[in-house]
Formats: C-alpha cells, structure tokens, sequence
C-alpha cells in the first residue's frame, strides 16, 4: 500500500487548490453589474449537486475512448487514449479534479462574503496614494482576508480527510491504491476487511492530526492578531 497517497498527498494539494479556486471566482463576480447573479449562480452550481451524482457526471469525462478530456487532448494533437482513473500516476490527480470541481463554489461563498465586507474606505486612500490593482490586490485585499482564507484552509483540510463518496465511484481506491486517501483506507479496513484494531487506530490518527492542524491554525491566526 502506498502509506504517502493515504495521508498526505490530497491534503497538501486540495487546500492551496480551494484557496485559488475560491478566490479567483469571487474576485470575478463581486462587481455590480447586469446579470452578475447568474454567474454566482454557475460557479455555485456544482455544490449543489451531490458528490456520487458529480463524479457519475466526470466518469463522461475521464472515459479513454470517448471522454471529452481524451477527445480535446486527440483534438491537440495527442495520440493515444489517457486511462485516467486506471492509470497509477493519473488516479490521484482525476480525484482531485473532481472535488475542485464540485466544492470551490462552497469556497467562493466565504471569500466573496469576505470581500463585500471589506472597508471601501481602505481602497479609496490606496487610490489616492497611487497602489495600482496589483498593489491593491496583495497589500490590501489578501491581508484583509486572512481570517477567511485561514477557515477556508481549515475546513479544506478537513475536507481532504473525509473525501470517500466519489472515490469509490470513480476508482474504488485503485489502481493498486493509489488513489485512497484515509477515509477511504479506514473503510476498507473496518467493512471490508472487519479489521476493527487497524480501523480503530487510524480513527485515532485521524481524529489527532484534524484536531491538532486546527489548534495549531488557530493559535498562530490569534497570535498574529495580537
């Protein structure tokens, strides 16, 4: 078993993912013009929906003959057919596209409640010194969500962890297990295998690093604080 892609690798992927994914959008859509709540609608959309019916949906898409990334690949000029899901190397990363796909309008949601509550008083005097939108960007609007951006680093973190619905739908945790993260682990062992000892430790793992990621993130955010 491949202990790295069980643990660590969703988690050091999906939370700087969700953050992107989050605040790119709701960058695009906090202004105030003429059909905007559409757009917020579609970035919201795939939230919606649930996590077996999203990736039934992706299976389309990850298809080796027909499916719509190998066809736009084929159209690109590559030449074979890409098992996405029965590829090792690639089973992880189609996982991960999924979950991206289906939770960063939840992200979106925060970071675009962080942004209208944002002083406009701020940006005006940025303005006036000469802070062009770059500037703007980094110097002000970044600091000023850190609080969000920390919760959403949280509950992404946490969301990595407990990702198992639309694994067994796309992979079944293969091929060879490379795509199972631990929830998925802890299920096998506990429903497939009847392990309940290796189920009840990973539990303990799980519940030990969860609660210390978020302590350790708290503490540093009030500590910044201050």
């Amino acid at each position: 078993m491949n202990k790295e892609s069980c643990t660590l690798a969703p988690t050091r992927t999906w939370s700087p993912s969700f953050i992107i994914t989050g605040a790119c959008p709701s960058m695009l859509v906090n202004r105030k013009v003429r059909g905007i709540g559409f757009f917020r609608l579609a970035f919201f959309h795939p939230m919606v929906l649930p996590m077996v019916s999203a990736a039934t949906i992706w299976m389309f898409f990850f298809t080796p003959d027909y499916g719509l990334f190998n066809s736009a690949l084929r159209f690109l000029g590559y030449g074979g057919p890409e098992n996405w899901t029965g590829n090792p190397n690639m089973a992880l990363l189609a996982v991960i596209i999924v979950a991206i796909w289906k939770n960063s309008g939840y992200y979106m949601i925060y970071y675009l409640a962080g942004l209208q509550n944002l002083p406009r008083s701020v940006y005006d005097a940025a303005a006036l010194d000469g802070a062009n939108g770059w500037q703007t960007l980094w110097l002000i609007t970044f600091p000023l969500l850190r609080r969000t951006t920390i919760f959403i680093t949280i509950v992404a973190f946490i969301d990595a962890f407990r990702t198992i619905d639309h694994i067994y739908v796309l992979t079944s945790g293969g091929p060879s297990r490379a795509s199972a993260v631990l929830l998925f682990e802890l299920w096998l062992q506990r429903f497939e295998y009847q392990d309940i000892g290796v189920s009840a430790a990973i539990t303990v793992v799980f519940v030990i690093v969860l609660v210390a990621f978020t302590v350790t993130n708290f503490i540093n955010s009030e500590r910044k604080e201050a």
